[in-house]
């Protein structure tokens, strides 16, 4: 039989569980005072005090089994890129605190904060079949499960753009915006020289943390005839060029909004004609040369397509 405490038998699994174990019992605390779990985890992923790998065991943990939110998983049967309404509705639900996690199959694993409208922006679009998870607990802890799991409902209805009325057990004055952890920092008390200036320069902050996100999708509209086998390896060559110069980024790409794994699947002689618009989008952190990137790729689908099949065989272009 396996050891399940292999873990811990060595000094480095032993201080990374150790470090887990903190950062649990401290978001515990944190979300019984009535913080969101998402945005006090979104908050560590950008100040790099938390990893990306402990985001899903600690909303099993602390959503299922401490704090017994009710939820539901589900695949999305639409693309959801509009979400305005529903973060205005859900905003005025005091008593519920909601957090939604999307795996998105290239990108992992988003969670955030449905009263957020910046949380949104950063995870959009969501894609239709990938699988959404909503969690809905009781700020005050004074709400049935019965009520918990009729907002998991009403949740997934404004997801879709439907319409829900309120419910006096959700209403309330919870905690109905995201909070940080952080206290504000006292404002730094400086000498006064003659004639009350300041004799030290402020100083300086820190660069904010950086997140991981999905940018929305661009169009590029073919221009050739066809879009044919030409037209794929020259979008093949200008993809590889751009992710050897940003690593960790990735091109992701939708043709009559399906996520499309393998160009050549879909692109084939006479599929793709003049005139149709195929979508792109990028994905990961510091996301940049976007606009470059989309320049590429009209020429790319376009009769000039051959100027990006120059250059040997494995040879990546340097177009960035």
């Amino acid at each position: 039989m396996e050891n399940s405490l292999n873990l811990l038998s060595r000094r480095a699994g032993f201080n990374t569980a150790l470090r887990h174990f903190k950062a649990a019992n401290e978001f515990a605390r944190e979300v019984q005072d009535g913080y969101n779990l998402a945005d006090l985890v979104n908050e560590s992923l950008a100040d790099g005090d938390l990893a990306r790998y402990q985001v899903r065991s600690l909303i099993n943990a602390l959503l299922v089994d401490k704090f017994d939110y009710a939820y539901k998983a589900h695949n999305l049967t639409t693309t959801v890129e509009e979400v305005d309404k529903l973060v205005e509705k859900v905003g005025s639900w005091g008593r519920l605190q909601f957090v939604l996690a999307y795996h998105h199959p290239q990108a992992g694993l988003f969670v955030l904060n449905p009263k957020s409208k910046a949380q949104w922006e950063d995870t959009l679009p969501l894609m239709q079949d990938e699988l959404v998870v909503v969690y809905v607990g009781s700020v005050d802890g004074g709400l049935e499960d019965k009520v918990l799991k009729s907002a998991v409902e009403d949740l997934l209805k404004l997801l879709y753009g439907g319409t829900v009325r309120d419910k006096k057990d959700y209403m309330g004055t919870g905690a109905t915006a995201a909070k940080s952890r952080k206290a504000p920092e006292p404002e730094p008390q400086q000498p006064a020289a003659a004639g009350g200036a300041s004799t030290e320069a402020p100083p300086s902050k820190a660069p904010p943390g950086k997140k991981r996100r999905i940018t929305p999708r661009y169009s590029v509209l073919v221009t050739n005839e066809l879009f044919h086998n030409g037209n794929v390896e020259a979008w093949k060559k200008i993809i590889e060029s751009y992710k050897n110069k940003y690593h960790g980024l990735d091109v992701l790409i939708w043709y009559e909004n399906e996520r499309i794994n393998d160009i050549n699947s879909l692109f084939k002689w006479g599929k793709v004609k003049h005139g149709t618009p195929i979508m792109f989008s990028v994905v990961g952190e510091d996301i940049k040369g976007v606009s470059k990137l989309q320049r590429y790729l009209f020429e790319g689908a376009s009769p000039r397509f051959e100027a990006f099949l120059k250059g040997g065989v494995g040879r990546t272009l340097d177009l960035f």
